[in-house]
């Protein structure tokens, strides 16, 4: 009975470790043909989470031989030390490469280097000959309080890293980005929280000491394993980010209320005009990544009055950009007729022509909806 209890659970094993290969080489492999020179935007933590899911190769030990307690104590250890680490990580690259990731490389390296310090010795313990850490002695046990303290620090900089894309999923929501793809918000919005449904999988082990808790934790890892794939798989099927009239034009502020209507009118006009000649005489609708947030920053008023300013006479910061960015790509490929679409959408500003596509059926869609006078 006790051979047969040893046989599952490393049979559970090896089905997470197997899950954690297929992750990473789907995860790679992956790419849906994009232009290779777009890779690091569209897919920024492609080769992070190839890497990070690689790594349960070091668990090895345990498929192998589940009943030694070196091999045990790595496997019970592993999740609650490195999984918060990972989690966080794969937050601050995926979303900080569009946002502000490099102020959190460093507080990163340094997490990591924590991590891997905490593991090599769990590692090599159970890899080669020889008991440097013994479970049932006490050098065993205190390092276990260790692997726990760790686990606890990476649990406070994972909560870092999901107050982080908080942060930025608000902003994403207050902001108007031109093109759809630029923040991924409703991926975002699926996956921040998933440090905090993880955790009770990754500590039952580690607590309970139990490889038979462990062996129904290795086959819910396996199987979240699979349901983040299927969830980080369609880099494409992220929501467009395309405010409607109602996000795109702000309440009227106060101060508005004080302002007489022929000031308010002037305002209006010079922010109109500014618009005209940053956006479109400087053809600043060729960045793929112009956000209303860099016209604000260029005009100097604030970004109530330019989101009212784009909405009254140009029908909308992202309408806008996009028609002009629609009119160039038409002129630039009658131009460039032996030019591929692909390079012809990112010379006119999109992302990809697939953004070109997304964005062309959704202007005709609105102008179709438009009512007729």
């Amino acid at each position: 009975m006790i051979q047969e209890a040893y046989y599952y659970w490393g049979l559970s094993a090896t089905v997470y470790i197997a899950t954690c290969y297929i992750f990473s080489a789907v995860r790679w492999f992956h790419t849906c043909n994009k232009p290779k020179a777009s890779h690091e935007y569209i897919w920024p933590d492609r080769k992070t989470q190839t890497i990070v899911y690689l790594l349960a190769t070091v668990l090895i030990p345990y498929i192998f031989n589940p009943e030694d307690k070196n091999a045990w104590l790595l496997w019970k250890c592993y999740f609650p030390v490195t999984y918060y680490f990972y989690c966080g990580m794969l937050l601050f690259c995926f979303f900080g490469n569009v946002k502000q990731w490099n102020q959190w490389k460093g507080v990163t390296w340094l997490a990591g280097a924590i991590v891997a310090l905490t593991m090599i010795p769990l590692v090599i313990n159970a890899w080669l000959p020889g008991s440097i850490l013994q479970p049932d002695k006490w050098g065993g046990q205190f390092y276990l309080w260790i692997a726990a303290a760790i686990s606890i620090l990476m649990m406070c900089y994972c909560a870092v890293a999901m107050w982080q894309v908080w942060i930025w999923m608000r902003q994403a929501s207050n902001e108007s980005y031109s093109n759809p793809d630029d923040f991924p918000n409703s991926y975002a919005h699926r996956v921040w929280l998933a440090p905090v449904f993880f955790t009770p999988f990754l500590w039952a082990g580690f607590i309970t000491d139990s490889p038979n808790v462990m062996f129904w934790m290795n086959l819910v890892l396996s199987l979240m394993n699979i349901l983040l794939l299927i969830t980080v798989l369609p880099a494409w099927r992220r929501a467009d980010i395309i405010p409607g009239q109602e996000e795109e034009y702000n309440a009227t502020s106060d101060e508005d209320t004080y302002e007489s209507c022929n000031i308010v009118d002037d305002r209006m006009n010079k922010i109109a005009k500014f618009i005209d000649e940053y956006v479109n005489q400087q053809q600043a609708f060729l960045n793929p990544h112009l956000k209303i947030e860099n016209v604000v920053n260029g005009c100097g008023y604030s970004r109530t009055y330019v989101s009212k300013a784009f909405q009254e006479y140009y029908g909308g910061f992202f309408n806008y950009v996009n028609k002009l960015r629609l009119a160039y790509y038409n002129q630039y490929a009658a131009d460039h007729p032996s030019i591929t679409k692909e390079a012809t959408a990112q010379a006119s500003g999109f992302t990809s022509y697939q953004s070109y596509y997304k964005v062309r059926e959704r202007m005709k869609e609105m102008k179709e909806t438009e009512p007729t006078s």
